[in-house]
């Protein structure tokens, strides 16, 4: 028996809006990540799509990041067969999308949530969102955003927050050039759209042309730097620390580290 759809896809003034709908907090399984890669790619082949919103259908959360049953079950290859999709083949969509891919941050984003927006071109957030990078505290590493953050934030302040997992407002990621606009969370999809709309008047092939030439300039090393971080990532999956910290976290007391 097929499961049901958890991203609704749907095509309106040329733009294409991909929405997560997992409640109750939209968390990365294989399905979902699945789903948005698929809905990417859909977008990327459909000539009728000239721009692309992600967002969530959630009414106060974008998503917040790696389901967490679903890392406590997985070892470190597993999960590498999960980035496979949720990095590598998202990524590769992303890279070749040859449209602009706006994120619609409606509410709380963490860790993998998080990366859902930073993968997208410009990023509109609620000034009710909260976002940050909790990695450090679930035993688990914050692989994409020990590359990303840095060139974004400088190196000491994205220190500060991947080493702390504080979770920091929208106000606060906007300030640190994360995020490119902050409304209120009634008008961040109406201003996605107002954004997407403008951008898909634009020529598709002068804006393919300088899309790609964009993601070309500014990839430099990203994908080598990703494919070391990720690897990196499963191996600690396997660590006691990691299991021990996934552990006490759901069962909400304080975790007994060994340091192996």
């Amino acid at each position: 028996m097929a499961m049901a759809a958890i991203v609704e896809y749907r095509v309106i003034d040329s733009v294409a809006e991909v929405s997560m709908n997992r409640p109750p907090v939209n968390a990365i399984n294989h399905q979902l990540a699945r789903e948005v890669v698929d809905a990417y790619n859909r977008a990327r082949h459909d000539e009728s799509v000239h721009a692309v919103i992600l967002t969530s259908a959630l009414p106060t959360v974008f998503s917040a990041g790696l389901d967490l049953k679903l890392a406590i079950e997985l070892d470190g290859r597993a999960l590498r067969r999960f980035v496979e999709v949720f990095y590598y083949e998202m990524h590769e969509a992303l890279y070749r999308m040859g449209k602009p891919v706006i994120a619609a941050v409606n509410g709380h984003a963490r860790a993998a949530g998080v990366t859902w927006a930073v993968s997208c071109d410009m990023i509109i957030a609620a000034q009710e969102a909260e976002m940050g990078y909790p990695e450090i505290d679930r035993g688990l590493l914050p692989a994409m955003h020990l590359v990303h953050l840095s060139r974004q934030a400088g190196r000491h302040r994205a220190a500060q927050l991947l080493f702390t997992g504080d979770i920091v407002s929208a106000a606060e990621m906007y300030r640190l050039n994360v995020v490119n606009e902050v409304v209120p969370r009634s008008e961040v999809l109406p201003r996605a759209r107002t954004l997407a709309r403008r951008l898909a008047k634009k020529s598709p092939l002068i804006m393919k042309l300088l899309r790609d030439s964009f993601m070309h300039a500014n990839d430099l090393d990203y994908r080598h730097a990703m494919e070391s971080v990720v690897e990196t990532t499963c191996l600690a999956k396997d660590s006691e620390d990691s299991r021990e910290a996934l552990r006490a976290f759901v069962e909400k007391r304080v975790p007994m580290f060994k340091g192996r």
